[in-house]
């Protein structure tokens, strides 16, 4: 193709800047080292707000690439700034780096065997939700779009953000500090793009939905109020078990009887109950502490408003007293639906139009949303899964697994995505 007509192609909208350069060489030239950091990254994981060596090998590599680097933002988060030749607007991507309290079970060379502590206690430390992969992949983004600089009509910001899983008790962080200190400004981002591998997609397969696509979590603390009794005499108490499992029952019909499911899936889970001391004693109060979950702001909006008005009402028919808090951890991760037409070309073409599917929201939540909050922004899922495989585990398992040859599809998506948006 000579350079008429390929400039008149890429005019017209039938060829992307991507295509326009060839990064077929730099994609050959990036694969095995994505691999080698992920393995690296594994076999060394840190748990949210403590990735010190994470953040120093991530600062380290874009150093090595001429990308004015920042540290130490919101704890221990990376970020770098590649200025191209032309002036432009601004994209983000961002991969999370933090690791979970779970012992790995797996048999692999680059297995986990770290320990530290958490809540006080003694637990091993694995990457098994794959923010590894995330982050050798963010790694090699940085890598080819750095060898292309004098093509980049304006700027490309990497956001490397720890503790996505949440910070530890008493502490801020993630996407939320993070957005806090002005990651999005200096320069301000025009549009932000992250990606989650999947353990259950197969690999060469992107899925991802417009709109609401992972929920929206609260945490919620319920203080149950009875009188303590001898467990012989219960009319002489008033029992908070009792009215704790009416209160169970009676939150579970908000989702099943007031929640319109056909627009968006929602869920109220109590995960832990605690009361008493004995089997004989009937006692004087009860806490229970669970999560929400949804997709849709102004049903979330109603949950937490029947959930408030129905706690102490269940609580009082029974002769006690009930209290609730509500909480919110994480936003919607929310697809800007004009993004995703505008960048689904891109995609489309990188994976091939067969290998991207669409998929039903999630009632798992990312603290992504709180960058798409502020900025448009698109969260899609990546393959991770051995192809032609039966057998997966689940993301917070000690069995988690991640094929590596789905890697570079994760490099060459968030790559095309940025040059593509940045020359529209």
């Amino acid at each position: 193709m000579n350079k008429l007509i390929l400039i008149t192609a890429f005019l017209s909208g039938s060829i992307s800047m991507a295509q326009e350069l060839d990064l077929t060489n730099d994609y050959k030239l990036v694969e095995d080292k994505v691999i080698e950091w992920r393995r690296e990254i594994h076999q060394n994981p840190e748990l949210s707000n403590r990735e010190f060596k994470t953040a120093e090998k991530i600062a380290a590599h874009l150093n090595s690439l001429g990308i004015a680097v920042q540290t130490g933002v919101a704890h221990t988060g990376v970020v770098g700034v590649l200025k191209g030749n032309q002036p432009g607007k601004v994209v983000a991507l961002r991969a999370d780096i933090d690791a979970l309290p779970v012992t790995e079970r797996n048999d692999l060379e680059f297995k986990s065997t770290v320990t530290s502590e958490f809540l006080g206690e003694k637990v091993g430390v694995m990457h098994a939700c794959g923010h590894d992969t995330h982050t050798a992949i963010l790694m090699g983004v940085a890598e080819v779009l750095s060898k292309n600089r004098d093509k980049i009509k304006g700027s490309v910001k990497f956001i490397f953000q720890p503790a996505e899983e949440g910070p530890p008790p008493g502490e801020e962080g993630g996407a939320l500090l993070m957005v806090k200190e002005g990651v999005l400004k200096n320069p301000d981002v025009d549009a932000i793009f992250g990606l989650h591998i999947n353990s259950a997609t197969p690999v060469g397969v992107i899925r991802y939905k417009s709109g609401g696509t992972m929920a929206s979590a609260q945490r919620f603390v319920i203080n149950v109020k009875g009188k303590q009794t001898h467990g012989s005499q219960p009319w002489l108490g008033v029992d908070p078990i009792l009215i704790s499992a009416k209160i169970i029952e009676g939150l579970q019909t908000i989702v099943s009887r007031e929640a319109n499911l056909t627009n968006e899936a929602a869920v109220i889970s109590v995960g832990k109950i605690k009361s008493g001391v004995r089997f004989n004693i009937i006692p004087e109060s009860a806490e229970m502490i669970g999560t929400i979950r949804t997709l849709d702001y102004d049903m979330q909006k109603m949950i937490n408003r029947r959930m408030e008005e129905m706690v102490p009402a269940i609580a009082k028919a029974y002769g006690g007293e009930a209290s609730i808090e509500i909480r919110t951890n994480t936003a919607i991760t929310y697809n800007d639906p004009d993004l995703v037409v505008q960048m689904l070309p891109t995609i489309k073409r990188v994976a091939g139009e067969v290998n991207v599917q669409t998929q039903n929201a999630v009632t798992g939540a990312e603290d992504f949303s709180y960058f798409q909050e502020k900025v448009p922004g698109f969260f899609f899922f990546l393959g991770g899964m051995t192809a032609g495989s039966n057998q997966s585990f689940p993301h917070h398992t000690p069995d988690f697994l991640i094929d590596d040859s789905g890697l570079l599809l994760g490099v060459k998506t968030l790559t095309e995505m940025s040059l593509d948006y940045l020359n529209m």
